[in-house]
């Protein structure tokens, strides 16, 4: 079908085409009976604005953006964007606003996606994600007239940008206690990737907490895919002292680090206990069940989205916290079958 325009409208309403747009943009010029029946021409045809003419117009244009720096198989098996990204939907929604979503390389490219869009008024606003410290990304969404954009992460990453995030540091020095309580005292972590500012204060509060408990702490690095966390499970189980409990930065990388486990023969949870970050299906799905670091990701992305609302609105930066994840107890966890 033809795309309907207000020349259209003006046609059936008996109106000029000045008239409309009057109408159409709830600007005065026109009366009120005027407006009404313009409106309910528009309504009749079915008419929808041009998302390229409200950008010339500096008009919003209802869209906003999220780029992910990574590979894009990872959104393959990693469940965390999916329930993110249906969180920000729902919002999105209630609104009529739509969701431009880009993968790329690395945070330059991200960056450069961020000036395209604000040059071209392809989005109103912008969500970031997985902030670091001395990031590119926060300085440029810093200076003056950048697109507003909310971090998702700890305010110590998001400079002078609203931070919305989670208390992963409670939580890990939770799960630490869990363990320790159990009488593990060799207790792995396998990581995301290093220098992601969530993936720093993980690494502070388990080798902290590690230390009150007096157990011994060691981290293998990944990269939150399933290979990685297979590699890394192998080097904290197939040595001479292997760890007892293994806690992982997301639930692939747990599903594949239980799968070395019964390679090895390490059973679970009798010689090796596993916990899982960000608690899914699959960690449900796992025999036996694993345990779980869980929290609502659907509703923390409903969250980043209002917040990002508010600040295309022109509410000033703030930090905030939105939950804490907690332990979910599942198989994958239980005293170790010869306690040191």
């Amino acid at each position: 079908m033809a795309r309907i325009t207000i020349a259209d409208i003006a046609r059936r309403a008996g109106v000029s085409t000045g008239a409309v747009s009057y109408a159409l943009n709830d600007r005065p010029g026109v009366s009120d009976e005027t407006r009404a029946r313009i409106l309910g021409v528009a309504a009749e045809l079915g008419w929808v604005p041009s998302q390229a003419a409200r950008a010339l117009s500096g008009a919003r244009v209802e869209t906003i953006g999220l780029v992910l720096a990574r590979a894009p198989e990872t959104l393959g098996f990693e469940s965390f964007y999916m329930q993110f990204i249906a969180g920000i939907e729902q919002v999105l929604a209630e609104r009529s606003y739509g969701l431009l979503l880009q993968v790329v390389p690395d945070m330059d490219a991200e960056t450069q996606a961020h000036r395209r869009w604000h040059a071209a008024r392809r989005v109103d606003g912008v969500i970031v994600v997985d902030p670091r410290s001395d990031d590119p990304r926060i300085a440029a969404l810093s200076e003056r007239d950048a697109l507003p954009a909310v971090v998702v992460g700890d305010p110590e990453f998001a400079g002078n940008l609203p931070a919305v995030y989670t208390d992963d540091a409670t939580a890990l020095r939770e799960c630490v206690r869990y363990l320790a309580g159990l009488g593990h005292r060799r207790i792995g972590r396998v990581s995301g990737t290093e220098g992601f500012g969530h993936t720093t204060i993980r690494d502070l509060a388990f080798d902290d907490e590690a230390a009150r408990e007096g157990v011994a702490a060691r981290v293998a690095r990944a990269d939150f895919t399933p290979d990685s966390g297979a590699a890394a499970t192998r080097s904290l189980l197939d040595i001479d002292d292997p760890v007892t409990a293994v806690i992982y930065d997301n639930d692939v990388m747990a599903f594949a680090g239980l799968g070395v486990a019964h390679e090895l023969g390490a059973r679970v949870p009798e010689d090796v206990s596993l916990v899982a970050w960000d608690d899914s299906p699959l960690c449900r799905a796992a025999y036996p069940q694993l345990t779980a670091l869980s929290h609502d990701v659907t509703s923390y992305g409903a969250h980043v989205a209002r917040r990002l609302f508010e600040r295309m609105a022109g509410a000033e930066a703030r930090a905030y916290r939105d939950s804490t994840p907690t332990l979910t107890v599942r198989g994958s966890t239980g005293p170790p079958a010869r306690p040191e």
